[in-house]
């Protein structure tokens, strides 16, 4: 249980840094208290995005080897990416699963809709499940060919202490991905 409070008051906003991709917002806030403070946070773009677990009829778990600006290095992960302008939360994950797997889901579990460092980012994230795949394609926005690696459903142990599988979204996914399927 949690206890009911007044959202603070926001007294002013400013954008204070932007680049081509990010704007940094700075929030003066009044807390119900009295208090005040400001706050910065990743302005709201209004897009959200989707992370899919697919697996296949084998059991076997799809993932992808993709390049991380952020961590400069390789990492190991699901399908994501950005929902489309008049996309459901569905359909992106049916793209994204075509555009970096080839594969398609004729079965796709919503399993959870989370948030990133919710103190300084409001983009939401829907997490899936997709079984009964099958064969399809789509053209991505990857700047180099992404690497699909099988990982067998009952390694999903060992998976989770690979090093290059460190991404929060892809292990609560996994983790939420086995609840759903009784592993």
């Amino acid at each position: 249980m949690t206890a009911e409070h007044n959202k603070p008051e926001i007294l002013a906003t400013e954008v204070v840094a932007q680049s081509r991709l990010f704007k940094i917002e700075s929030l003066d806030l009044r807390f119900s208290n009295g208090v005040e403070r400001t706050y910065e946070r990743m302005k709201p773009s209004g897009r959200h995005a989707v992370l899919v677990v697919p697996v296949t009829e084998q059991g076997d778990l799809l993932l992808i080897r993709e390049y991380s600006a952020g961590t400069e290095r390789y990492e190991l992960g699901f399908p994501k990416g950005l929902i489309d302008q008049g996309e459901s939360a569905a359909e992106a994950a049916n793209r994204e699963l075509k555009e970096e797997i080839g594969f398609g889901a004729k079965a796709l579990q919503p399993l959870k809709e989370v948030v990133l460092a919710p103190s300084y980012f409001s983009s939401k994230m829907t997490l899936f499940l997709a079984q009964d795949l099958y064969p399809e394609k789509l053209d991505g926005d990857e700047p180099e060919p992404l690497q699909i690696v099988r990982w067998p459903l009952s390694q999903a142990e060992e998976l989770l202490h690979h090093m290059d599988f460190a991404e929060a979204r892809s292990i609560t996914a996994l983790f939420l991905a086995l609840k759903q399927l009784g592993k």
